[in-house]
């Protein structure tokens, strides 16, 4: 579980101006950010927007576009489940609405008491087995109810 440091506005600064001169540097600086502070917070969208001559539209849209990008923390673990066709061919749709049942949440949500985020990925290279999911950085295939529900308590446990 990665640890973040808390959002400071003068370490985004320091972040954003040492790769403002790249090419197509917007990726890499928010995805900087986010690796900092684990999420995009929101005073960082128009501290990109004027360093890079963008609109604040510009750079909000880039960060909700991609569903790699946080507005928010996440909870202490992330479990995220596979959305590709070739996982929702093998029944990945029943799992993840059992798991926004088990979890109380939806999509980009956290449980209440901040331990678990639900995201979607779409694809984690396991197609010719069962639906796929990821906790923490580490890859579960072949899931079923059981698996997945196991997956689940674990991050709940911890």
């Amino acid at each position: 579980m990665p640890s973040y440091q808390p959002w400071d506005k003068v370490r985004a600064a320091e972040i954003i101006a040492g790769a403002a001169q790249q090419d197509g540097a917007t990726l890499p600086i928010l995805h900087a950010l986010q690796a900092a502070f684990g999420f995009i917070h929101h005073d960082a969208v128009p501290m990109v927007a004027s360093v890079l001559n963008l609109t604040r539209a510009e750079v909000h849209g880039i960060v909700t576009f991609y569903h790699d990008f946080r507005e928010a923390p996440a909870g202490r673990h992330v479990l995220k489940l596979c959305r590709a066709e070739a996982c929702q061919a093998m029944g990945a749709e029943g799992l993840a609405k059992a798991a926004r049942d088990a979890l109380r949440i939806d999509w980009h949500g956290t449980t209440t008491d901040g331990r678990v985020t639900l995201e979607p990925v779409y694809c984690l290279g396991l197609c010719a087995c069962a639906p796929s999911a990821m906790l923490d950085g580490k890859v579960y295939g072949g899931l079923d109810r059981a698996r997945l529900g196991a997956l689940i308590e674990r991050a709940k446990a911890a």
